[in-house]
């Protein structure tokens, strides 16, 4: 069972989800900074949403901390950085407000384009001001849209309904991809000259800060609508304000802003203003998306699967032929440290057949783990590869989309020894399949006695003998021979571990060449 610590508010169907894991879910919200890191000693994960400031200092004060979880999509507010290097995995829920914040970002833009609001405050305060708030159709009108990622081509779908035209920009999408959605792409420059309405939608990062600041203001169309539903800081503030009262900016509708909560500045005042306090993810339905999908994650995590949405993870999708196989690698690799006792400064991970033809960054991972499981200090998919560098030992990968025996098949060598595995079945059973030269068919497990012996009769009665006194119940045993000499090789598996002394013992019986006694 894990400790949980969460320190905003959650929808109860995610924190369900994770009570009924088994594990210990500790709620505790509006604690300060100082408060944070007096309860987080101790907990196993950590889950936040943007008021929470995870810095380097709360995750040295959490040394147990295996996951910080996110619930939500932007991550400004989490070191990143620094939980890599301390092997903290980091998880978000990037697909859980989408249509939320599209939905906040079409309603700012009628709002603004109509005055929705203004008229409504004016009505309610007796003040009957039809003409006033003449406002201006969509239909016709050049919406441009920056960042083309999930968010902002659910608004370009959304913006095409209204008969809008839609240009954009963005540096990391094709023009084949931005013509599927209807975008024609522009450069920032060409965009804001054209764009009767401009709307962000990019993370936060040194390069888009003050993105729509005075530089791109004095480009931009007269009269120019902005709208910001991504993060604050991207819109200069100061520049928005002055190209309100000069004009140039016809109107702007801001669910976010540089500091939160904000509840004075200029922009308030102004009558062209719409602003709403950061509601893009406040949907009943997003909050739902949020907290059962970040659950989702952290469980994952802490049972050490892997996990689709951590962002400090240098791996791709996980294709159903490559998924079973994350824990083939890793049980292997476990078993291939077992097998040397130290790792060599050179091991080759080899996939054949269909995984070959795979993004092999995964399962390259998850045997970089498995090969550290017994290193004595925590380790994840987030710092295997590192940890390894540490160490100074090098995992090289070979793939080859053609294998002659199997459909998939992975292998581990280096210092002498080699292990290879696949699955097999309806079931994706884990076999091991190979060991160094020898044809074997045995299950994975966490203990194996491997005994090499000459290929003559009574040698299995031989070991049989010696377990059956020493009261090793066998799971499973298989022999192989190898194809090079007149040799043989027998695996037993276990469910307890082996006594060393039985290594010894059987050392000593006449036609027993090597014995090696495996625990992971």
């Amino acid at each position: 069972m894990a400790r949980i610590l969460v320190t905003e508010k959650l929808a109860e169907s995610g924190l369900d989800l994770l009570r009924d894991a088994g594990h210990e879910v500790d709620v505790q919200i509006g604690l300060s900074p100082e408060e944070i890191h007096g309860v987080i000693p101790g907990a196993h994960a950590l889950i936040i949403r943007s008021a929470t400031t995870v810095t380097a200092a709360m995750l040295d004060a959490g040394r147990d901390l295996q996951v910080v979880g996110r619930a939500g999509v932007g991550l400004d507010n989490v070191d990143v950085a620094s939980a890599t290097s301390r092997g903290v995995m980091v998880v978000n829920a990037p697909l859980s407000n989408v249509l939320s914040a599209a939905e906040q970002t079409m309603a700012l833009i009628l709002a603004s384009a109509r005055n929705t609001p203004q008229a409504h405050s004016a009505l309610v305060q007796g003040r009957w001001e039809r003409s006033k708030w003449t406002g201006m159709e969509l239909g016709g009108k050049t919406l441009g849209i920056i960042g083309l990622g999930r968010i902002g081509s659910l608004v370009a779908q959304r913006a095409r309904a209204f008969d809008m035209k839609l240009v954009g920009y963005d540096p990391f999408i094709s023009p084949e991809r931005a013509e599927q959605y209807g975008v024609r792409l522009l450069s920032l420059d060409e965009l804001a000259a054209e764009s009767d309405i401009v709307t962000v939608h990019v993370a936060r990062t040194p390069e888009t800060i003050g993105l729509i600041g005075s530089d791109f203001l004095a480009k931009a169309k007269q009269g120019i609508r902005v709208i910001n539903v991504a993060r604050g800081g991207i819109v200069d503030e100061v520049a928005l304000h002055e190209g309100l009262q000069s004009g140039k900016v016809g109107g702007a509708g801001l669910d976010v802003f540089t500091s939160e909560p904000m509840t004075e500045s200029p922009l308030f005042g102004h009558p062209d203003v719409v602003v709403t306090p950061h509601l893009g993810a406040s949907t009943r339905e997003a909050q739902d998306r949020a907290g059962v999908t970040i659950a989702e994650q952290v469980q994952l995590a802490l049972s050490g699967d892997f996990v689709p949405h951590a962002v400090n993870v240098d791996a791709g999708e996980v294709p159903g032929t490559v998924k079973p196989f994350l824990a083939v690698a890793e049980q292997v690799g476990a078993l291939f440290a077992g097998l040397v006792e130290k790792l060599p400064d050179r091991v080759v991970l080899t996939l054949e057949g269909e995984l070959g033809g795979y993004d092999d960054r995964l399962v390259t991972l998850a045997a970089a783990k498995g090969l550290l499981r017994n290193n004595g200090e925590p380790v994840s998919y987030v710092n295997a590869r590192t940890v390894l560098g540490e160490q100074n030992v090098q995992l090289n990968v070979v793939a080859n989309a053609h294998s002659r025996d199997y459909v998939s098949l992975l292998t581990l060598t280096g210092g002498g020894r080699s292990i290879s595995a696949t699955v097999m079945g309806l079931r994706d059973e884990p076999r091991v399949v190979k060991l160094d030269d020898h044809d074997i068919d045995v299950p994975t497990a966490n203990n194996m006695l491997l005994i090499r012996n000459d290929d003559r009769p009574g040698m299995i009665g031989i070991v049989g003998t010696i377990l059956g006194e020493q009261g090793v119940n066998i799971n499973d045993m298989n022999v192989g021979r190898s194809d090079d000499d007149n040799s043989a090789l027998m695996v037993i598996t276990t469910e307890e571990p082996f006594d060393e002394s039985l290594g010894s013992q059987l050392r000593s019986q006449d036609g027993i060449t090597a014995v090696d006694v495996v625990s992971v």
